[in-house]
């Protein structure tokens, strides 16, 4: 096997997504991505070119596009599945594609709750970091791994360990890890007949503690069994709307908050958005489970950001903003989420957050809004709030 094949070989442009500056140094693919390729080629070069357009080659968790642009500049006649939950890793394959001149014509962009091919020739496998998220995609798999030469997967060296080859046991059959190659390695998988299928763990259904309220959490979205802290204490902190406005739940996770604003005021008109079909799911299923006559005043969008609605059409964005993407630690996304919710805020409208003290973005949303109030703070966390004032 050729364990030296970098991605630099095939002349790819490929790019993070968003684009942005702080992102300039940082590569859109890794050694990971290059040992699932390697062994992916590796295959596909024994198939005659009828048998590589039989059938289609599914991809799970392809960050940036990395793995779909490198088999479709090496193999133009295979049929590609691109299954994710991140509708901006979606985007960022989208853009590399174009990028790079490479057709579309033959790939199929699936969220992860939708139903797998029926069948693969092959099937690679990025290890997600959320084990809960990791097992509901094995239990997806497993019926169509029939061989050992099906299911391509690798991850960060670090990343492997006891309980993950475990779970890959459990639902694929026994498994183990390679030697490492370039600080990843590859898991090995020799399917076996699964006496009896597990039974889902997903999504779960908890109450929210001294409401009369349920949240549904999907595999992939962050806190599945428990408020995290943050949350809980912007629930402490939540803003008194009035009847008919609009209020948005940007990065909106299971919907609590959104959800918890709505059971206030039943009046408001609430927009549950995140860049996660898991999430956006969850929120709805909240929504339907806790409030159903309610539903009419919802919209649930996946998006990245609020590229999807209107200018200055909201009084109200709550947000409990991420500080990493993928692997990486950043504040990129917040920043984009902060822009984004001035563009969409009314004059008058007001963007609330919880963030953690040390992060600096009480100074972004100086420069962005012309001002900021600390409303409370806690040991770990601050509840701010910005005014559009033009």
């Amino acid at each position: 096997m050729n364990t030296h094949f970098t991605l630099a070989e095939i002349h790819l442009q490929l790019k993070r997504w968003p684009a942005e500056t702080n992102f300039i140094n940082l590569q859109a693919w890794d050694a990971v991505d290059e040992l699932l390729l390697t062994e992916a080629f590796r295959q596909l070069e024994m198939l005659s070119v009828s048998e590589r357009s039989a059938l289609p080659v599914l991809l799970l968790n392809d960050q940036f596009g990395a793995l779909t642009c490198a088999l479709i500049a090496r193999y133009p006649e295979l049929t590609l599945v691109h299954c994710s939950d991140s509708y901006i890793s979606q985007q960022a394959c989208l853009a590399n594609l174009q990028l790079n001149q490479l057709a579309t014509k033959q790939l199929t962009f699936i969220d992860s709750l939708a139903p797998l091919p029926d069948s693969a020739a092959l099937t690679l496998l990025r290890v997600p970091r959320d084990h809960g998220f990791l097992g509901f995609q094995l239990q997806q798999l497993a019926p169509l791994i029939t061989n050992s030469q099906q299911l391509i997967v690798a991850a960060r060296a670090r990343d492997i360990h006891k309980n993950l080859l475990q779970l890959f046991s459990q639902h694929i059959g026994p498994s183990k890890a390679s030697l490492a190659i370039r600080k990843c390695r590859y898991l090995h998988c020799q399917p076996a007949a699964v006496q009896q299928k597990p039974q889902s763990l997903w999504p779960k259904i908890w109450p929210l503690t001294g409401t009369g309220l349920q949240l549904v959490n999907h595999a992939n979205v962050f806190s599945g069994e428990k408020l995290d802290v943050g949350a809980r204490f912007f629930l402490q902190h939540l803003p008194e709307t009035q009847a008919g406005e609009q209020l948005v739940d940007l990065g909106c996770g299971n919907g609590v908050l959104g959800l918890s604003a709505l059971a206030a005021n039943t009046e408001l008109v609430v927009t549950f958005c995140d860049e996660s079909a898991m999430a956006v799911a969850s929120a709805q299923q909240s929504v339907q489970l806790s409030l159903p006559k309610l539903l009419p005043n919802c919209t649930f969008l996946q998006d990245d950001g609020l590229s999807k609605l209107a200018d200055q059409s909201m009084n109200w964005v709550l947000c409990n903003p991420p500080f990493h993407q993928q692997d990486t630690v950043t504040t990129h996304l917040a920043r984009q989420m902060f822009t984004d919710a001035f563009r969409a805020l009314k004059p008058g409208g007001k963007l609330r957050i919880v963030a953690n003290r040390h992060l600096p973005y009480a100074q972004e949303l100086t420069q962005l809004f012309g001002g900021v109030r600390c409303l409370a703070s806690h040991p770990k966390f601050v509840i701010l709030e910005s005014e559009r004032r033009r």
